[in-house]
């Protein structure tokens, strides 16, 4: 069983950045794939960035494109979404999913342990 909690969320003015992270507990976190997904109101949920369990392969969305950066530490168990360039429509609850299976992966359906997601609001 693997435990997930992001922290790093908060209020931000559009052009702003912020980092979040995921840290995860269990021995097997160097074997998961890692993703970020985020929920808007009224929104379907959205891949974001995705991971694989040695950080030599990364995917983005095209929507953060050139603005988000995702990187994972093994050791200290944890992975990041660094977001800069923020705009208004990045508002929503950023949520972290881990993937047993390893290699990168865009949808939510491949992931099986979910994190309780942390608040991102960008302000114009």
């Amino acid at each position: 069983q693997v435990q997930l909690v992001e922290s790093g969320g908060g209020l931000v003015q559009a052009g702003g950045s912020l980092r979040l992270s995921c840290a995860a507990s269990g021995r097997t976190f160097s074997t998961y794939g890692m993703g970020w997904f985020r929920l808007a109101p009224g929104k379907e949920r959205e891949f974001v960035a995705t991971i694989n369990w040695s950080g030599s392969r990364t995917y983005y969305a095209d929507s953060v494109k050139g603005r988000f950066t995702v990187s994972r530490d093994n050791a200290k168990k944890t992975v990041y979404l660094q977001m800069n360039s923020l705009k208004p429509e990045d508002t929503a609850v950023y949520y972290c999913a881990a993937s047993t299976a390893g290699s990168t992966a865009d949808s939510g359906w491949k992931y099986n342990y979910w994190g309780q997601g942390t608040q991102v609001t960008v302000s114009s």
